[in-house]
């Protein structure tokens, strides 16, 4: 039976991970489960499954770290730029992470990958997109390939104009086409800010240079990812878009466990792919210029985003204000190195307190 921490129990991809322990009884075993805020469904989860440690982060009360130590799957739920010290701690316990945090690549993927090296752990992407890499490139993460090719839905806003986009709700952004996910990361797919995030983390876990990664309009969510090879070989992931097949996957592979449906191509009649229009979404350009920087702009990006993304949801600035924040944090803060974590925070800091100011928010 493994052993299983889930660090972000109560969001999204920590209730769906649940889901997956509840799906094969006698398979894992809950020893450690981590939230933000939300004390009573912390109670309800630790009620049911009994874990050896519980946090809440509201708390103060850190995860100690024998709650790593006796894991055997860590599992990296917890969202935004907090992710991040909780994707080290798993990483330097030496064990299997399966990481569903974007943002502790997009950050910190330099220092991420350095402590996973250092002591020997084994990193495995949740993401659906590199999860289906993964299993392209036959679930290793050093294997070679000539492109990656990464495949986004297009969001809710995929055929609007500028003029309509200026015009968009919070609500009709969180009503996404294909995933049901938090509401941080559905805006992000909206304005396709997230699948510059996607590219950023493909670089550092498949170490591929920023001219090998590219990204394609998939409306039906299908097809998760494309890894093509120097023959002009392409090999592809294919689901239904159903995120509990890569949360089970990182648990448990190299073994693959009945888990989702199988597809029906006969229903499925057509695969459509079209060009990712970056003229209208700029946060995915400013995401790909961020990481291609390198250092702390990718921390900055992300700062920027998280506070532009809470204003818009909170109906205090447009669609558009989103891209206009965090282009003008990455303007205003200057580029360090990415030296430590704590240069990192620092940077996290001061890009949100510009990004208040910004958006008027102090």
């Amino acid at each position: 039976m493994k052993k299983i921490a889930i660090i972000g129990c109560t969001g999204s991809i920590g209730r769906q991970t649940l889901e997956v322990v509840r799906a094969n009884p006698g398979r894992f075993e809950v020893v450690a489960l981590a939230a933000g805020r939300n004390r009573a469904a912390l109670s309800a989860l630790a009620e049911e499954f009994h874990p050896k440690y519980t946090a809440l982060a509201q708390d103060g009360a850190p995860m100690p770290e024998e709650a790593y130590a006796e894991s055997d799957v860590v599992v990296v739920a917890a969202s935004g730029f907090a992710g991040l010290c909780y994707a080290l701690e798993a990483v330097r316990a030496g064990g299997r992470v399966a990481l569903a945090n974007k943002e502790s690549l997009v950050c910190g993927g330099e220092l991420v990958l350095a402590e996973a090296e250092r002591c020997g752990a084994e990193l495995i992407p949740v993401d659906s997109e590199h999860s289906a890499i993964f299993q392209a490139l036959g679930m290793r993460r050093d294997a070679p390939f000539s492109k990656l090719i990464l495949t986004a839905s297009g969001g809710p806003f995929l055929h609007h104009t500028k003029k309509e986009l200026a015009r968009v709700t919070a609500a009709e952004a969180l009503r996404h086409p294909t995933w049901k996910m938090g509401p941080k990361v559905t805006v992000d797919s909206a304005t396709l800010l997230n699948k510059g995030y996607e590219l950023i983390e493909a670089h550092h876990l498949y170490g591929a240079p920023y001219e090998k990664l590219s990204a394609i309009v998939h409306p039906e969510s299908v097809v998760h990812s494309i890894v093509c090879f120097e023959d002009g070989a392409a090999l592809a992931q294919l689901g239904y878009p159903d995120m509990r097949v890569p949360i089970q996957l990182a648990l448990t592979c190299p073994e693959r466990l009945p888990c989702a449906p199988q597809l029906n191509f006969e229903k499925l009649a057509a695969l459509h792919f079209e060009r990712l229009p970056e003229e209208k979404f700029p946060c995915f350009g400013l995401a790909l210029a961020a990481g291609k920087a390198g250092g702390t702009a990718p921390t900055v990006l992300n700062a920027a985003a998280e506070v532009a993304v809470g204003a818009f949801l909170e109906g205090g600035i447009t669609f558009p204000r989103i891209a206009e924040t965090i282009e003008g944090a990455l303007s205003k803060i200057p580029r360090e190195e990415a030296e430590s974590y704590e240069a990192l925070a620092a940077a996290d800091r001061r890009a949100r307190d510009c990004a208040r100011r910004l958006v008027g928010v102090e």
